[in-house]
């Protein structure tokens, strides 16, 4: 499984990109308005820092801005994805910018059958938000699992990024249905290195080494 990071802070990005965990990024208005940079710079400097996918949102809600706009973004770098959210105007834009080669992630994916038109739309990837669906009482992992399989019945090539993580078993869950890819906040990475047991063993072992060589003084 593919590590994206959800975060727009190229601190922690570059943190993950030296531990071989960056490849990817996803970003949004929110994550982009929390750092109190300008937009296109941003992007630009976090295109830098990783070779893989940076996915940067639109804001225009029709269908010419948003193209325009989708176009811009896609001029700022190579690996720039642009993240269309789904809807009628969306898909409509979906099926434009990747017949032109602009690859597209369409966002706020929240049903199957949403999926299924945005795979059949042709859109690059798309992100199922299963943190916000846990938060009103689904279970966000069932319609990740009801994805994969959808578009596995019909070889939809869309790749499947897992969104909205809040916890370290939200990746557990999407590794074990074998989604391609999981977008996750920096503060649920780096906690996936940590384990208590972990920690007091290493503790423990040092505790000792520093006995013996107290002994040895």
């Amino acid at each position: 499984m593919k590590f994206f990071l959800d975060t727009a802070n190229t601190d922690d990005i570059r943190r993950a990109a030296d531990l071989g965990l960056a490849d990817g990024v996803t970003t949004n208005p929110s994550l982009v308005a929390r750092e109190g940079r300008d937009f296109e710079p941003l992007i630009k400097e976090i295109c830098s820092i990783v070779d893989g996918p940076v996915s940067a949102e639109v804001t225009a809600e029709e269908l010419d801005p948003m193209v325009e706009q989708a176009r811009r973004l896609a001029d700022l770098a190579p690996n720039v994805i642009v993240k269309i959210p789904v809807g009628e105007v969306g898909l409509r834009a979906v099926r434009l910018l990747e017949s032109e080669g602009i690859r597209t992630n369409v966002t706020l994916v929240f049903s199957p059958l949403q999926a299924l038109l945005v795979a059949r739309a042709g859109a690059s990837y798309l992100s199922p938000f299963i943190g916000r669906l846990d938060d009103i009482g689904h279970t966000g992992m069932d319609l990740v699992e009801q994805i994969l399989e959808v578009l596995a019945n019909y070889d939809l090539p869309s790749q499947t990024i897992v969104a909205s993580i809040r916890h370290p078993l939200h990746v557990l869950q999407a590794a074990l249905l074998g989604a391609p890819i999981a977008t996750i906040p920096p503060q649920v990475l780096f906690k996936l290195l940590h384990h208590p047991l972990t920690d007091t063993g290493i503790e423990r072992f040092m505790k000792d080494w520093n006995t013996l060589l107290g002994r040895n003084r």
